[in-house]
């Protein structure tokens, strides 16, 4: 593997992380590490949504930028006399992306190797061969031979199950491989917009939030943003590429490479137009790259932050990344490196104004 700098470092330790909804501890941890040096003040909410606060100007306006620390994965619920574990989705999976897949079992007496199986095809009729195993058939194979065995390793209902697989950097350097990205990067840019304002002039607040739960329904962004009462909010976390053999214009219109995603419309939000055209004027005013996109289904943090306290004025600005919600997905590192130069340009021109001026666009 090439040799991880400083950026790459801190992107491994954080999707190399376990953590599914509800058990966000690991990653917290991980990005508590990483964004305490540049925050003022480090506080969470009570579901354990990590809040890193950066005064600017003390009664500035407060710019919330919240990336989710969970990632879909898995929850034992069972374990069956032969010692075969039966789970629970946390997030949401598609079948045909988990059969065979190598899976870390999180227990109190430390990690325990599975591997997600079904019945094998051999003994299927010819029929059932060609539709996809549903997942309530499906099972983790941990190797004991009976539940006393599974027990005794630690393992118990409510341990979670996550995907097992180590960030790596492709031939082509910027290609970054990893599981979790959904939404580890959306803390790196958090951690990383904090960091570049470092000694830099801004007339607001800004909070780097990692939040819990959002794969189950944003329940971690609608807390932290009670807790801060942001009067700008920023969700980051990862879209859709549209480049890959099969999709076309019509579905995703993405490329990687190509900048961030400025997300005009999605399940939970219609992004917010003054804050919108602020971003864009911005990165067209400094050359930075951007594309648009629009989902007709699923969501961010964002619908939850701009419907929280007296509404909040929010877009989603995302990474067009391949191959989300399964154990490995891919993105470009310009894209990051350009929606961290692009919130930290917005946040310098976020003063009480502008603020103003925006929320009745």
């Amino acid at each position: 593997m090439a040799n991880l700098d400083e950026t790459l470092t801190m992107l491994k330790d954080l999707t190399d992380a376990r953590g599914i909804p509800g058990n966000e501890r690991e990653v917290r941890e991980v990005m508590k590490k990483y964004i305490a040096p540049f925050a003022d003040e480090l506080t969470s909410d009570g579901l354990g949504s990590l809040i890193a606060k950066k005064v600017g100007q003390e009664g500035g306006p407060k710019i919330m930028v919240a990336g989710h620390l969970d990632e879909v994965g898995f929850m034992i619920t069972s374990i069956d006399d032969k010692g075969f574990l039966r789970f629970q989705t946390v997030g949401g999976w598609w079948s045909q992306v988990m059969l065979a897949q190598r899976v870390t079992i999180v227990t109190s007496k430390g990690d325990v190797t599975g591997i997600i199986g079904s019945k094998p095809p051999h003994i299927l009729t010819a029929e059932a061969r060609k539709k996809p195993v549903e997942i309530k058939d499906m099972f983790i194979d941990i190797g004991a031979s009976s539940r006393e065995e599974a027990l005794e390793w630690g393992v118990k209902p409510g341990d979670m199950a996550v995907p097992y697989f180590e960030f790596t950097v492709m031939k082509n350097e910027k290609m970054l491989l990893a599981k979790a990205w959904d939404n580890r990067i959306g803390c790196a840019i958090a951690i990383d917009v904090l960091r570049q304002l470092q000694g830099q002039q801004h007339p607001n607040v800004v909070y780097g939030v990692g939040t819990v739960q959002e794969e189950v329904g944003l329940r971690g962004a609608r807390t932290s943003a009670e807790t801060i009462e942001p009067d700008i909010g920023f969700a980051v976390d990862v879209g859709i590429a549209g480049d890959t053999p099969g999709v076309s214009e019509k579905e995703a219109l993405s490329k990687m490479g190509k900048g961030p995603q400025i997300i005009l419309y999605d399940a939970s939000m219609v992004s917010h137009k003054g804050l919108r055209d602020l971003v864009t004027d911005t990165a067209d005013e400094l050359n930075i790259p951007y594309q648009f996109d629009a989902i007709s289904g699923g969501g961010t943090d964002s619908g939850a932050i701009h419907v929280s306290h007296n509404g909040v004025p929010s877009l989603a600005i995302t990474i067009a990344t391949r191959y989300i919600h399964s154990h490995a997905a891919v993105l470009h590192r310009d894209d990051y490196e350009n929606a961290v130069r692009l919130i930290v340009e917005v946040i310098k021109r976020l003063d009480k104004d502008t603020v103003d001026k925006i929320t009745f666009a």
